[in-house]
C-alpha cells in the first residue's frame, strides 16, 4: 500500500533551531547506527520509520559504517526513500558521516580528504541522493591535519553534495579549532554529534565544556547514545537479559554492566517513576533539559527495534521539564560509568 504521512505529523514534536543556523531538528531524532541492517526484517524498518516521521521525526541519521554489514543501512534505508519518502524529501533532514573503517588499506577510514569524500560519494550512491542535509567527520584524526578535514567538509559543501557541515566526538579545544578553520574557509560549523547520557557526562566537563564551546561558535549539538547503550532502560534492572547488546558483546561489554552501576540505574529508575516516565524516557527528557544559557541539546538521537520502543522514547516529549529537587536527585546517581566507548585514548 503507497504510504501517506499523516497529516498531523508535525503538531506535537517540539523543533529546536541548532545552534544560530537557519535549521530546525526534532527534539528527538532516529538513529539507525542498529536495526537497519541486513540483519533486521525489512518490513520492520518499514514500518519504524513511518511511524517516526508520522509523530514528527522528519530527521534520520545514518554513516558509512551502519550495518551490518558496514554500508547496508544506508543501502535500506535508499530503497525506504524510493518506496516511502521520496515525496517528503524536502522536509527530511538526511544525515551521514565518515571516520571509521570501510574498505582496506590507507584511504579507508579516519580523516583525509580522499577517504571523507570518496566515502561521501559512496554514500550518495548508496541512498540514492543528490545531497545529504548534514555531512559529518565521524571521528578526530590524529594524524592528518585538522585544516585537511575540515577542507574536506567545506569542499562537500562547496560541491552541492552536503547542505551543512558537522563533528562527531571531538574535543571541545577540537572543536574550536575545527569551527574557526570552516568559519576562515566560510562553511561554518552547524553541529557536534558527542555521545551523552546520564552514565556518560564527558561534555560538562573542562574550561569551556563543550556545550561552551558550542554556544561560542553558534553550533548546535545532537546527543547519540542519551539511554547509555540500553542500560538506562528497564532492561537491566534485574541484571543482564540474553538477547542485551551486553549479552551479545554489542557496543556495551558484559564485564561493564556492575552491581554498582545497576544500582545507580535502580535509583534513577525510582525517579523516572516519581515523575510517571519510563527510565528511558526520563534519560531522553533529562538530555533536552536547560543547561545555564538553555538548551544545551538540540536533539537527542534514539535507535529503535520496534514501533512500540520508538513510541514509548518519543513519549519523552510529553514530560521535559524538571524540577531542582528532582535534578539534585539525579545528580546523585548520574555519574561517571566509564562507558564512553568514544573517548580519544
Amino acid at each position: 500500500m503507497t504510504y501517506v504521512a499523516a497529516e498531523t505529523r508535525y503538531d506535537s514534536m517540539p523543533y529546536r533551531r541548532v545552534g544560530r543556523s537557519g535549521l530546525k531538528l526534532p527534539a528527538v531524532s532516529l538513529g539507525l547506527w542498529h536495526n537497519f541492517g541486513d540483519d533486521k526484517a525489512f518490513e520492520v524498518q518499514r514500518a519504524i520509520l513511518r511511524r517516526a516521521f508520522d509523530l514528527g521525526v522528519n530527521h534520520f541519521d545514518l554513516a558509512n559504517n551502519y550495518g551490518p554489514p558496514a554500508g547496508s543501512a544506508e543501502t535500506n534505508f535508499g530503497r525506504h526513500l524510493r518506496d516511502d519518502f521520496a515525496p517528503y524529501r524536502d522536509e527530511l533532514i538526511i544525515s551521514t558521516k565518515a571516520g571509521y573503517n570501510m574498505w582496506p588499506g590507507p584511504f579507508g577510514e579516519w580523516g583525509s580528504r580522499k577517504y571523507l569524500l570518496a566515502s561521501l560519494d559512496q554514500s550518495l550512491t548508496r541512498m540514492g541522493l543528490d545531497y545529504v542535509d548534514i555531512f559529518y567527520s565521524h571521528r578526530p584524526d590524529p594524524e592528518t591535519p585538522l585544516e585537511e578535514t575540515m577542507g574536506a567538509l567545506d569542499h562537500a559543501v562547496r560541491s552541492g553534495k552536503a547542505l551543512y557541515a558537522g563533528i562527531s566526538s571531538y574535543t571541545p579545544e577540537q572543536t574550536l579549532e575545527a569551527a574557526r578553520i570552516l568559519k576562515e574557509l566560510g562553511t561554518p560549523l552547524l553541529i557536534h554529534q558527542p555521545s551523552y547520557s546520564m552514565l556518560n557526562r564527558w561534555t560538562e566537563n573542562g574550561s569551556p565544556n563543550l556545550y561552551e564551546a558550542l554556544d561560542q561558535v553558534g553550533a548546535g549539538s545532537i546527543a547519540f547514545s542519551p539511554l547509555a547503550q540500553g542500560m538506562l532502560t528497564d532492561r537491566y534492572l534485574h541484571g543482564i537479559p540474553a538477547d542485551s547488546r551486553a549479552a551479545q558483546d554489542k557496543s556495551l561489554d558484559e564485564d561493564s554492566i556492575t552491581e554498582d552501576k545497576l544500582a545507580r540505574v535502580r535509583g534513577l529508575n525510582r525517579i523516572a517513576e516519581g515523575r510517571g516516565q519510563s527510565l528511558a524516557q526520563m534519560a531522553i527528557a533529562w538530555i533536552l533539559r536547560e543547561q545555564g544559557k538553555g538548551s544545551a541539546v538540540t536533539s537527542a538521537l534514539v535507535g529503535a527495534s520496534s514501533v512500540r520502543q520508538l513510541e514509548d522514547n518519543l513519549a519523552a516529549i510529553n514530560n521535559l521539564d524538571f524540577t531542582a529537587a528532582e535534578l539534585t536527585a539525579i545528580d546523585e546517581f548520574a555519574v561517571e560509568s566509564d562507558i564512553n566507548l568514544w573517548a580519544q585514548k
